[in-house]
């Protein structure tokens, strides 16, 4: 059961990352790592190429993982919370 974390929980963070995603197969691929990494919620951007992550992992290990996909990522920076 997935569920979103209480936005007023300093604990998690949202971060954007921009993933070189060029189909449906790599949005599939940055879905299954992360959730292997568990503990996170994100929403994929596929048009855009950018990965929005809501976690309490911090930025090197979610970009690790994402860069297990094989796909270019990079940090964008922190979301705010509107």
């Amino acid at each position: 059961i997935c569920t979103l974390p209480d936005p007023s929980s300093a604990s998690f963070q949202k971060h954007e990352f921009f993933v070189d995603m060029t189909c449906e197969g790599c949005s599939n691929a940055v879905t299954r790592v992360l959730h292997r990494l568990g503990g996170v919620q994100f929403d994929i951007d596929l048009p855009n190429k950018k990965v929005c992550i809501d976690s309490e992992h911090n930025v090197d290990t979610l970009l690790e993982t994402l860069k297990k996909t094989g796909k270019n990522a990079s940090y964008l920076g922190e979301k705010s919370a509107q």
